[in-house]
């Protein structure tokens, strides 16, 4: 994201703040919404926002859709002004950053009005900061193994893998099958595709961190770490993935490789299916998805919970109208709107509308099982920084490093960077 900012960037920012409420404390009768680009449906934000305006006579819904490139730094300016706006979405990793800061308002006190017993654990967990919630989930998305049906077919394979054993003979049925097609790739695997990597992490019994004391710590240099980096290994030399080693899934665009309809798998967010199909309509109906394989028989891996929390700026002119909103979205009407749309929604354990497609469905069960990173305002940097994770898996891969020496050169700078973050 930090590619594009420079001039986009300022001038998104002109643009957003100029649109915000009146000042603190003075009420101008206009809640100013903010929610992320493809959050959200339009049809069910404008439902929601009609709704609103109905029970609150003379105020009116400002919505406005903001971009992921450059957030941080609106957020930022926004938070610390006189008119911030009075709902704001925030990805669940930069939720802690915000809280810690003050710059929200503390929701404690209203969560259970606001389904709290239904709320997805991983995204409250990262909500929350010293005790209190600053923000309310919003929905959640992880990733699954999207499959063509076809390709597996025409391999003799009838079941999707249910283990690690059976992924990796998958993956040799499918290279015996087709391995002759130069443009085949039995599982597109880039190499820095560090969010699929945490679930052989967690998996293999590792993690990125662990609490010591009152700080964290790195943990990727443990043999559970280890072995989940040399299971992600495992599967690009068995796969012989043409994908490449220095970049993720972003670049290039795996939905528009896996689109050419000569990839059989690769470890995707549902939607990206919905993106291939933009290029290779037919992609849409050959594609199958299940959950991401446990080295255990009988379970699915842990999964990265992605998606979003909603807050309300501690500066915000209208923050009770602000909480009738939330308490509105987080409403079973609305979550099942979520649900519909295609993600797990942040507050609702009712996930049956996602049966209604093989790959959110597999999303949903494998949802059942989300882990987020340390919930604390230093990750957010490492994630938009120079990431360490992305570098080991990079050096891994191309054979720059053994694993030993990767895992703990990252492990360091984990460690550095979450250092003192009470």
């Amino acid at each position: 994201m930090k590619t594009w900012r420079a001039l986009a960037a300022a001038a998104a920012l002109s643009l957003a703040l100029a649109g915000c409420g009146g000042g603190a404390g003075e009420s101008d009768n206009k809640l100013t919404v903010w929610l992320m680009d493809g959050s959200a449906p339009d049809v069910l934000i404008d439902e929601l926002n009609k709704e609103f305006e109905q029970t609150h006579p003379g105020m009116k819904v400002d919505y406005q859709i903001q971009q992921w490139n450059g957030i941080q730094d609106r957020l930022t300016t926004a938070l610390t002004s006189n008119d911030p706006p009075d709902v704001i979405e925030l990805g669940n990793s930069q939720t802690a950053q915000f809280s810690s800061e003050g710059t929200l308002l503390d929701l404690t006190a209203d969560a259970e009005g606001m389904n709290k017993s239904q709320w997805v654990p991983a995204l409250a967990e990262s909500g929350a900061w010293e005790g209190k919630q600053y923000a309310v989930p919003f929905y959640a998305a992880n990733r699954v193994f999207v499959y063509n049906k076809e390709l597996f077919q025409q391999a003799g394979i009838t079941q999707p893998p249910t283990n690690r054993d059976e992924l990796l003979a998958t993956i040799t049925k499918l290279e015996q099958k087709h391995g002759g097609d130069p443009d085949f790739q039995s599982l597109y695997l880039p190499g820095q595709s560090w969010y699929a990597l945490l679930s052989f992490i967690w998996d293999s019994g590792g993690d990125l961190a662990v609490r010591d004391g009152a700080n964290y710590q790195g943990a990727l240099d443990t043999p559970g770490a280890r072995e989940g980096v040399e299971f992600y290994q495992q599967l690009v030399k068995t796969s012989a993935t043409s994908a490449p080693a220095d970049t993720d899934e972003a670049e290039p665009q795996q939905a528009e490789v896996y689109a050419k309809g000569k990839v059989a798998m690769m470890i995707a967010l549902p939607w990206e299916v919905q993106t291939a199909a933009k290029t290779n309509p037919q992609i849409a109906e050959l594609s199958g998805a299940f959950p991401i394989p446990s080295k255990h028989p009988g379970k699915t891996a842990p999964v990265f919970l992605g998606g979003s929390t909603l807050a309300i700026p501690a500066g915000s002119a209208d923050a009770a109208a602000a909480k009738d909103w939330l308490r509105l979205l987080t409403s079973q009407k609305y979550q099942t709107e979520i649900a519909d749309s295609g993600v797990v929604p942040g507050a609702s354990q009712d996930t049956s509308s996602l049966e209604k497609s093989p790959v959110s469905a597999a999303m949903a069960v494998a949802s059942r099982d989300g882990k987020v990173p340390p919930a604390v305002p230093q990750w957010a940097a490492i994630e938009s920084g120079q990431n360490p994770l992305k570098d080991m898996m990079t050096a891994v891969l191309t054979g720059q490093k053994s694993v030993v020496d990767a895992t703990m050169e990252a492990n360091d700078k984990i460690t550095k960077a979450l250092a003192g973050n009470n």
